[in-house]
């Protein structure tokens, strides 16, 4: 893994707020097919390092390549464009529409007349039977599966672009131990397809179990 070339590269990123520096000299490489781990306790700077990424914050010194490019990330339509997806701990889906309306939300199949379900829904199933999600019925009601599958259903939606990179905010926070085997089934699928995940978690047994390498922060640093 050592001799791939980073997918991500953050160089000596810096982020400062009134009175506080969030971020500082950051860096680190994110590889295509690894899960790498981001540590640190509450207010280390995990969270301002995601929506860095995310271009939800503006960096004031440092860069941010991608696929070895420097790019200036202006929000998370940029990001999503520059191929990072993000799915947070609260899950940011539509519990009245179907599993396939959700997967597809902003990408739906359309024809002549408007959107055409029967090939949107069928867009669903292969996406979520690339994460072996294919048990589930993509017109059934979203609210009708658990929380866990909830999530699964949000990273199936994430990579419905084709993503490179996945990063996972606290995914195990609301989870049991049956349904975190099940998210890390998906997430070994998605590495062994390529994708780059980061994996942000406070649980270091989690943390051991899935990931390839471990970035902690400590003061921003």
């Amino acid at each position: 893994m050592s001799g791939l070339s980073p997918i991500v590269e953050v160089r000596d990123v810096s982020i400062t707020f009134p009175g506080v520096k969030a971020l500082d000299n950051v860096s680190f490489r994110l590889l295509p097919g690894e899960v790498h781990a981001l540590m640190g306790e509450n207010g280390a700077g995990k969270s301002t390092l995601i929506k860095a990424l995310t271009g939800v914050y503006q960096i004031d010194s440092g860069a941010i390549l991608i696929g070895g490019v420097e790019r200036h990330l202006t929000g998370t339509a940029s990001a999503q464009e520059a191929g990072l997806s993000t799915v947070y701990q609260e899950v940011n889906l539509c519990p009245n529409l179907s599993i396939g309306e959700n997967v597809m939300l902003g990408r739906e199949v359309r024809g002549w007349l408007g959107i055409d379900w029967t090939a949107t829904h069928a867009e669903a199933q292969r996406a979520l039977a690339r994460l072996g999600l294919g048990d589930l019925d993509p017109r059934a009601t979203l609210s009708s599966i658990s929380i866990a599958m909830q999530q699964l259903v949000a990273i199936s939606r994430a990579m419905v672009t084709d993503s490179t990179v996945l990063i996972l905010d606290e995914p195990t926070s609301s989870l049991d131990s049956n349904e975190v085997e099940v998210l890390f089934d998906v997430v070994r699928r998605l590495r062994d397809q390529g994708v780059a995940i980061l994996f942000v978690s406070h649980f270091l047994d989690q943390v051991y179990e899935i990931s390839d390498r471990v970035t902690v922060l400590r003061n921003g640093r």
